[in-house]
């Protein structure tokens, strides 16, 4: 959630900054100035009134008390004060409802974001390895995926709907071994295991900025009690909810698996074929907890702590740093790594690397103290390190052979025991 405090110090800059992200975002914005401007003239008139109420009572201490004026007075400060009662709860309800429209209010661009509408102005900022060189039409990973019997998409949908696999045989195995070869390799760089609920409360959701505004993305128990969780990053994140860190902790590094639910609302016709667009997916999450002061260093190091993933994979890839129409909700500044996928002649992204400042913070209420001094927002940041089922389809494209065999990156062949797979 943005700072209040900050909207208000500047509101043409925050207007120009939202307005970055594009209409709907400074439309979103418009309701707090209002509510705003109603907040303050209830403040006003509460003040003007409890004023009143002590002269009154400061003037009937020495009054006659037998006196028709005292009377009067008393009459008088009882419906002031019930007047005081009513603005109050006035006051609390449009208090409530300005909190209410900040939770639909995208974070605040960071400068250095690129401008632009869409997808279409991300830039380009680094790009590793060199696209593998077939010499045969390489085939989509649904495709090779089949033909080896290790993806069944069919049976899936007759057990569960459209956009579910069934991974069967090798193809299970290279999704556990995706998982293990990932949590080794954070958990060895520092970062601390976690194995979060994969059920949460909807104060986490709207902790990280899924609630309300994704509400339609989320999958839900009847009743809405709980919400499956659409990526690790909203348990870790509400790890620290509500918590006062030592400055001396951070920054606060965790890495953590889980599958990750989604109705991908919205996204009728694309990717309908394949891993790249599922309803039920896995992913292993990198969250930080960082001072301000050094949150954008750490997003240096999210990033290429992401990246060895895929270097260690040796799978050809590209850095894009997201424009501003094209952030996520809560994002201030994203890196998008897009893998380069031969069967489909393009490249895809395969994880996003955030830096959220003090906007997660604020909502779920992460702070950290230095000494004696007061309790400040945390900054917080995430990154998918990776996707398995996205990397998946990456391995299967690149590492494609003209037999439909598939050669099995080195750093994984400790955990599968094979170096190629083959059809069953």
């Amino acid at each position: 959630m943005l700072d209040p405090a900050r909207l208000l110090a500047d509101p043409d800059g925050a207007r120009r900054a939202l307005g970055r992200r594009g209409e709907a975002a400074r439309a979103a914005l418009k309701p707090f100035f209002v509510l705003e401007a109603r907040r303050r003239d209830l403040i006003r008139r509460t003040d003007e009134l409890r004023a009143e109420r002590n002269r009154a009572n400061e003037g009937m201490k020495s009054a006659d008390k037998t006196a028709q004026a005292f009377a009067e007075a008393r009459e008088r400060l009882r419906a002031v004060s019930d007047e005081i009662k009513q603005l109050e709860a006035t006051l609390r309800e449009a208090e409530e409802r300005r909190d209410e429209v900040l939770l639909r209010v995208p974070n605040w661009p960071a400068d250095a974001v690129p401008d632009g509408a869409d997808g279409e102005a991300n830039v380009e900022v680094a790009r590793w390895g060199e696209p593998p060189r077939l010499d045969f039409a390489p085939r989509a990973h649904w495709e090779l995926g089949e033909r080896l019997g290790i993806l069944d998409f069919e049976r899936a949908a007759k057990v569960s709907g459209a956009r579910f696999a069934f991974l069967r045989g090798m193809g299970a195995r290279l999704e556990r071994a995706l998982i293990q070869m990932m949590m080794d390799l954070h958990g060895g760089r520092g970062y601390v295991e976690l194995w979060p609920p994969f059920l949460v409360k909807p104060e986490a959701m709207v902790g990280t900025g899924q609630l309300p505004n994704l509400a339609a993305d989320a999958f839900r128990t009847e009743g809405g009690e709980l919400y499956l969780v659409p990526t690790a990053e909203v348990p870790v994140t509400n790890y620290h909810r509500e918590e006062i860190l030592p400055v001396e902790a951070l920054p606060l590094r965790y890495v953590a698996y889980s599958p990750c639910f989604r109705a991908e609302a919205g996204s009728h016709g694309q990717d309908v074929r394949g891993l790249i667009r599922q309803h039920q997916f896995d992913k292993v999450e990198l969250v930080k907890f960082s001072r301000p002061e050094t949150s954008y260093d750490e997003l240096e190091s999210l990033r290429a702590d992401a990246e060895e993933v895929l270097r260690r994979l040796g799978l050809h890839y590209r850095v894009m740093a997201l424009c501003a129409g094209d952030l996520g909700f809560a994002s201030a500044r994203t890196y998008d790594l897009e893998v380069w996928l031969p069967g489909q002649d393009a490249f895809r992204e395969i994880s996003s690397c955030s830096n959220f400042e003090d906007y997660q913070a604020r909502r779920a209420r992460i702070r950290f103290k230095e000494g004696t001094g007061k309790p400040r927002l945390a900054h917080t940041l995430n990154g998918s390190a990776m996707a398995i089922g996205r990397t998946m389809v990456a391995i299967l494209e690149q590492c494609q052979r003209r037999d439909g065999s598939v050669v099995v990156p080195e750093a994984l062949r400790p955990y599968l025991g094979v170096e190629a797979i083959g059809p069953v």
